[in-house]
């Protein structure tokens, strides 16, 4: 396949995702994006997904993106990408948080593919509630804060989470506290979470009951107003204790994180871009309705500190964009703005989403694109160079 058969700018159909923590305005707002039902508009994916395949139209024919890649795998992932990956090795998202997202951990290669085969001969539904495993595959992730944007992400310092549950002084938990104090290790730390995670009845009960009683007598105290704003969505859940043991961040419009496998993070509010690998594993650890496997998650979490310092991903100037240094090989990130005929080298599928602006894409056969604000293209590899134009800001995806 070569764009003298097919295009080598497909607009693309996305799946917006109405998940109840989503926002109703701020995609709309944000993008251009229609809400004409004031749904919940929590997340748009574009990539191929079986979960929420983005759609192309390529000369007028509508197709799924990943029906279009199936055609001829090699000219458009790369030879070295399909035999990697097989598929479009990364999922592209803008996600909308009016409420926290779950408490959670993203598993391992390795352990999404022992998790899945396992719950794949036991027979549990893909859909099934208490089904841990959707896919083989991990899910580290990339944030780009489009506003201001709050998230948790890793754990604290292990003597200030110490310190903080010392300063809370809750007699519900002070054994669980004291055998930490004593053991302040990573096998430390992995008792203190799960035990916590794993109260239940009468005992979580008062835990949960002490500590908004806590933190309404030290409102004035950020973290405090967190817990309570938190309690107002998830009143009896064990997941209010997170932010004493996870770093809380917020970042600004243009700054990013990134958030590895094993590792313990929520999205508390705000409205960002997205990638991460292709997958859809999600173990979750709290503010949540949903299935609980604490056991599941312990086993693929790591029980070590993230300094906080270390959490803001600085990007790159080169190439005439930011560039942002990703330590997997699943997916690139790049943002590029205020772009004229900016030549990019194709190695690889991409996906381009207009933020600002109208974006304008020219091909040396002649083909030219433009696509508005809140718009996205797939380009295939086999396009190999094009030319870039956009008086606004372009998020690109890649691999």
């Amino acid at each position: 396949m070569t764009y003298t058969t097919s295009s080598c700018f497909l607009p693309m159909e996305n799946v917006i995702q109405d998940y109840v923590w989503g926002s109703r305005t701020a995609i709309s707002t944000l993008l251009d994006i229609e809400n004409p039902g004031n749904q919940h508009q929590a997340e748009i994916w574009m990539g191929a997904h079986l979960n929420g395949c983005s759609k192309v139209n390529d000369k007028g024919a509508e197709k799924l993106l990943s029906d279009f890649i199936e055609q001829d795998k090699n000219a458009i992932l790369t030879p070295q990408t399909n035999a990697q990956f097989a598929e479009l090795p990364y999922l592209f998202k803008v996600l909308a948080a009016g409420e926290a997202l779950s408490v959670q951990v993203h598993p391992s290669k390795a352990q999404a593919e022992a998790g899945f085969a396992k719950e794949e001969a036991a027979g549990i539904p893909l859909n099934a509630a208490n089904r841990n495993y959707k896919d083989p595959n991990h899910k580290p992730e990339l944030v780009y804060a489009l506003t201001p944007y709050q998230a948790m992400n890793g754990f604290r310092e292990f003597e200030e989470i110490i310190g903080l549950f010392k300063q809370a002084n809750l007699t519900a938990i002070k054994g669980l506290v004291e055998e930490f104090a004593n053991n302040l290790d990573s096998a430390g730390l992995k008792t203190f979470f799960s035990e916590l995670l794993s109260l239940q009845g009468m005992d979580k009960n008062n835990a949960v009951r002490e500590l908004l009683e806590y933190v309404e007598q030290h409102k004035e105290e950020p973290l405090c107003s967190l817990i309570i704003e938190l309690s107002l969505q998830h009143p009896t859940d064990i997941g209010l204790f997170t932010p004493l043991m996870l770093n809380v961040i917020t970042l600004q419009p243009g700054e990013a994180m990134f958030l590895y496998a094993c590792t313990p993070h929520a999205y508390l509010k705000g409205t960002g871009l997205e990638i991460m690998a292709n997958s859809d594993n999600v173990l979750r650890a709290g503010l949540t309705p949903k299935y609980m496997d604490v056991n599941e998650l312990v086993a693929c979490t790591k029980f070590e500190a993230i300094p906080f310092d270390s959490l803001r991903f600085v990007p790159e100037q080169k190439e005439g964009g930011q560039y942002y240094a990703i330590p997997v090989e699943d997916f690139k990130f790049a943002l590029f703005e205020n772009i004229d005929a900016l030549t990019l080298h194709v190695d690889s599928a991409e996906i381009l989403l207009a933020l600002d602006s109208d974006v304008t894409l020219t091909h040396d056969t002649g083909e030219v694109i433009v696509f508005k604000k809140g718009q996205s293209v797939f380009i295939p590899a086999y396009v190999k160079q094009y030319e870039l134009t956009s008086k606004g800001r372009v998020a690109r995806a890649f691999n």
